[in-house]
């Protein structure tokens, strides 16, 4: 999950290292590495799986705006977890505080 990104694009690597550094000590393996290694089952858990997926939106929006320039969306949205990659792109989250929001509310629906 992610690891064409990670490795095509330093800002995607840069929001990877940034995900293993809000989890550290929270979850017990780096989720880039849960991402790009597994196992499934592990990363098939929903406190690892929401985070796992909230990452890889932003990698790939990084990635896009490395390629492309800055973007300045007008209005964005989600669903559920998606609200979440929705604020951080807005600029109203920070990235750190959506992963470990989403790590949290994925343990709480665990």
């Amino acid at each position: 999950m992610g690891r064409d990104v990670f490795e095509a694009s330093p800002a995607a690597r840069a929001v990877y290292d940034q995900a293993d550094a809000a989890l550290a000590g929270v979850i017990p393996t780096a989720l880039s590495k849960l991402c790009f290694e597994g196992p499934e089952s592990e990363l098939r858990r929903t406190e690892i799986q929401q985070p796992a997926i909230l990452t890889t939106s932003i990698a790939l929006l990084r990635a896009l705006e490395e390629a492309i320039g800055p973007l300045d969306p007008a209005y964005v949205g989600g669903h559920r977890l998606g609200e979440y990659s929705a604020l951080v792109a807005a600029g109203a989250l920070s990235f750190e505080d959506a992963v470990r929001t989403v790590n949290l509310r994925g343990r709480l629906m665990q």
